[in-house]
């Protein structure tokens, strides 16, 4: 699987950490994230990962800032992104099997990094479950970011 990461200064050392796991799990990585603790502007880099992902170069996306919050709303401006901040594998299983999410969120700052392992790989494992109640819902999605 083709995976875009992208995150600020709040987060890149959890980047470099799930960058390393999802190419140990055999997955290709696309580093869109800034690599340092110099101060940047997470909206420049959750556009970039959504870009990737709504163009097709990536099947999902891995967003990270300190709370994972500034960069979720950016990524969720972006037609045809459903970003989901998953703070546990619950939610991040059942935004895959029921929101068919492709863009991962996470805080550096509110999630423990073993915890974040566990939800990438949940997150990326999940399928969507293409149940038509989803799939409605989805499509009324859809709708609203189509302005009807």
């Amino acid at each position: 699987m083709k995976i875009v990461i992208g995150n600020d200064h709040g987060a890149y050392e959890y980047k470099n950490e799930i960058m390393t796991m999802l190419e140990q799990l055999g997955h290709t990585v696309i580093n869109v994230g800034c690599d340092g603790p110099e101060s940047v502007d997470y909206p420049d880099y959750a556009y970039k990962v959504a870009q990737k992902v709504v163009q097709k170069e990536a099947d999902l996306g891995i967003v990270m800032c300190g709370t994972g919050i500034g960069i979720s709303i950016v990524c969720n401006k972006v037609k045809g992104i459903r970003c989901a901040l998953c703070t546990d594998v619950t939610m991040a299983r059942l935004t895959r099997e029921h929101n068919d999410a492709n863009v991962l969120s996470l805080g550096q700052r509110t999630t423990g990094i073993e915890t974040a392992k566990d939800i990438v790989r949940t997150f990326i494992d999940t399928p969507f479950s293409n149940g038509p109640r989803h799939i409605q819902r989805i499509q009324k999605i859809t709708e609203i970011e189509k302005g009807l």
